[in-house]
């Protein structure tokens, strides 16, 4: 796998962290499709292979919990990689039922990130792509 075969889901409704994401990943050469509600998610799973998918999670709205719904839904063993303001019991207990890959807590270190994508790339798809 290359990087410029790679898709990325960023579920996100807040733009500064569909940027950051971005920023992340197009001097990689992988392709960040963004959704910013449950339909776009739904739109984009129909419509591409994907990787992995990185959920950014509002509590407020509800709406980061519909992306990985959808994305259950529709691709039960696609990877994610859940972002929250409050990685409290309940987040993390939801994020346990969705059996998502890792959550991590904003503000994100986008070298933990970074090294929770090499762990992912690794363990499922036998990749190294995101090790330094």
């Amino acid at each position: 796998m290359t990087l410029n075969e790679i898709k990325v889901l960023v579920g996100s409704s807040e733009w500064s962290w569909r940027a950051v994401i971005s920023s992340l990943l197009a001097p990689r050469g992988i392709d960040a499709l963004v959704a910013r509600g449950a339909q776009e998610a739904m739109d984009i799973i129909e419509s591409n292979r994907l990787h992995v998918a990185i959920v950014d999670v509002d509590w407020q709205t509800g709406e980061g919990l519909s992306i990985v719904r959808v994305i259950r839904g529709y691709e039960p063993l696609l990877p994610c990689i859940m972002v929250s303001e409050g990685c409290e019991r309940s987040a993390l207990s939801r994020a346990l039922e969705l059996d998502v890959f890792s959550v991590l807590s904003k503000p994100v270190d986008m070298c933990i990130l970074r090294q929770q994508m090499n762990r992912l790339f690794v363990k499922r798809y036998n990749s190294n792509v995101f090790s330094e």
